[in-house]
């Protein structure tokens, strides 16, 4: 099977050039670069998997604001991408921007942190935090929306792009519905599925409907939407960031950690640390003039 090393840089600070194409071609048996944006994204064709050669030429780079995977050639462009949203389509955590309306977001944070760890149970965690929110008027949901939530820089061009192909695209997140319906929407995900709050009488009773959208439910949304549209794993993309998302970047045909906790990087068969969310695209192999 053939392969690709993928050079990634963020699109703000575009640092590939010629002398770090050479150092890179060096150690991946002088394979000619090809160019997907220039400054930002470049493909090195390998006959196969080398994870030494991969780690010398992370060790080489360190310094080098880069992000470097190795990826399969064959299905290298997927057709079905499931995406986690806090911390990866969205830069905040939803729960703990409703927080600071409760007076309560060092607590929250703090247990948002341990569960994205896998220090805790993620349902567990989700219960008690939810249950410090009770008694909020529903109107600071809008109010977290509108002035506290933004995209990830790259989100809409990694949705709209992978729609453009013909891709599948849900948003399957352990947040909130109130939240999902509307990033979905603005991203461009073709659905979108979440963990919905119970409001009674205009205000947050701090319960959430169950079952509750977990790890294995996150997983099983991965599997369910491949069968549904008869694919197989190798055509399928997941992107997260915390210990909730480890199972279905694992059973993805690329599960990509996204800025993500140390070891859901670890476990993740690639990982984006540097670059924004088109990284994703240039993962598959997708040139910045095809970008939406």
């Amino acid at each position: 099977m053939a392969y690709v090393l993928s050079i990634i840089a963020n699109p703000a600070s575009p640092v590939i050039d010629a002398g770090l194409k050479a150092r890179v071609a060096g150690l991946a048996a002088n394979a000619e670069p090809i160019d997907l944006a220039a400054g930002i994204a470049c493909d090195f064709y390998i006959a196969e998997r080398n994870d030494d050669m991969l780690a010398a030429v992370r060790a080489m780079l360190a310094e080098t604001p880069v992000d470097i995977n190795i990826v399969a050639r064959p299905h290298r462009r997927k057709r079905l991408l499931v995406a986690d949203m806090d911390s990866t389509i969205i830069e905040q955590e939803c729960i703990d921007e409703i927080a600071e309306f409760a007076g309560r977001r060092a607590e929250i944070s703090a247990i948002t942190e341990r569960a994205m760890l896998g220090e805790l149970s993620f349902e567990a965690a989700l219960t008690e935090r939810v249950a410090m929110l009770e008694g909020l008027d529903v109107s600071v949901l809008e109010e977290t929306y509108a002035k506290h939530i933004t995209l990830t820089p790259g989100a809409r061009t990694l949705v709209q792009t992978m729609n453009k192909f013909g891709a599948v695209t849900a948003l399957v997140s352990g947040g909130f519905t109130f939240f999902t319906e509307r990033i979905a929407k603005a991203a461009g995900f073709k659905s979108a599925q979440a963990n919905e709050l119970l409001i009674e009488d205009g205000v947050l009773t701090g319960k959430v409907r169950q079952p509750i959208l977990g790890r294995a439910a996150k997983q099983n949304a991965l599997l369910r939407l491949a069968g549904r549209n008869h694919l197989r794993m190798e055509e399928t993309l997941a992107v997260g960031d915390g210990a909730n998302d480890l199972s279905m970047l694992e059973r993805a045909g690329l599960g990509v950690a996204f800025r993500a906790k140390p070891a859901v990087a670890e476990a993740a068969a690639a990982r984006i640390h540097h670059g924004d969310l088109t990284a994703l695209l240039y993962l598959q192999g997708i040139a910045q003039s095809d970008f939406v």
